[in-house]
């Protein structure tokens, strides 16, 4: 009588879904950063340069956020 193996070890103990999981974190996570620092910037771009003074910042401050 034949035997087959249906399951494998896993990889480094993390499994399919897992690893997906942390894809899926790790790129909402880059998303959510990248859109709060594109609010920030737009916000700060709305302030005067006396606004900005008050801050301790400059145009080129903004410009330089990334």
């Amino acid at each position: 009588m034949a035997v087959f193996e249906t399951t494998r070890p896993l990889a480094h103990g993390i499994s399919f879904g897992e690893r997906l999981s942390n894809i899926a974190h790790t790129l909402f996570g880059t998303l959510a950063a990248w859109n709060d620092a594109r609010v920030t910037r737009n916000a700060l771009s709305k302030l005067t340069d006396r606004e900005l003074d008050d801050i301790g910042l400059t145009r080129a401050d903004i410009e330089a956020m990334m």
